[in-house]
């Protein structure tokens, strides 16, 4: 399963909502990949700590290869890190995806992360690919590569206002490019249930019918030792109320078993 998260606002949490429910499943096992497609690499300092640092080679390298003619390109897995979480791997990025933005529209190089990623086959269980906040280049090539894309919301008025344009942008790319590609859900992220406006602005998105998922990620400062120290919060404190938070939604999250037929007598 490739799932993309995507708001074309900042400042929302999807760098957080991507390694921290990357960090959850490569825990339970799943062999996990998170793909970083913002030049601000959060997510790829979040995973990595000092390591990011060093020049890695990762997303900008693998797409500065699509614009070389090369008898022989090298496969995703040379532009990908082992973090140092068991199962869990990084696709980093770096501030050379802006300098490359231009040319890679201009070229139309918007399927070669879709090819790259289903050359990969089963070598994950999971692919996590966080998105920069703009409807860019990145952005699509992450919508055209994925199966599911979560959206997160910070119970904000201006976010629920760019939810509509958002949700348009998602069926576009789904009717143009991507069949497969679903609206996973909306992620409510630093709710705070005593507070009036984040209790309103939810329940009007579930009475217009939009897929808001339970549970809620409520606020905590917690999150800010988790980003300094560059460790997800399963990692932090397994036991925290945030924590626990994640662990119900990546629950929620997974596929449901298929339902085994009853043999007849």
């Amino acid at each position: 399963m490739r799932q993309v998260v995507f708001n074309q606002k900042g400042g929302v949490g999807k760098s957080t909502i991507t390694c921290n429910l990357a960090a959850i499943g490569a825990q339970q096992g799943l062999r996990t990949l998170v793909v970083d497609l913002d030049a601000q690499a959060n997510s790829t300092r979040y995973l990595l700590g000092a390591q990011a640092d060093d020049e890695l080679p990762g997303v900008a390298e693998f797409f500065d290869q699509t614009l070389k003619f090369t008898l022989r390109d090298q496969g995703i897995e040379a532009f990908v890190t082992a973090s140092p979480f068991e199962n869990l791997d990084v696709m980093p990025a770096s501030p050379r995806l802006d300098e490359l933005h231009g040319k890679l529209e201009s070229r139309y190089k918007i399927y070669k992360l879709r090819d790259a990623l289903a050359a990969l086959g089963t070598q994950y269980d999971r692919v996590w690919i966080d998105t920069p906040p703009a409807l860019n280049f990145y952005t699509r090539s992450a919508l055209i590569a994925a199966q599911g894309c979560l959206i997160p919301f910070d119970c904000d008025d201006f976010s629920r206002r760019a939810l509509y344009g958002l949700m348009e942008a998602v069926q576009e790319i789904q009717a143009d490019h991507n069949p497969d590609l679903a609206v996973t859900g909306i992620v409510v992220n630093q709710f705070q249930p005593r507070a009036n406006l984040p209790q309103r602005l939810v329940q009007e998105l579930i009475d217009e019918g939009l897929p808001v998922l339970q549970p809620y990620l409520g606020a905590s400062v917690k999150i800010k030792e988790s980003h300094e120290r560059n460790l997800p919060m399963v990692h932090l404190d397994a036991r925290h109320r945030l924590t626990q938070d994640y662990l119900a939604l990546h629950a929620a999250l997974q596929p449901v078993p298929a339902a085994k037929g009853k043999r007849g007598r």
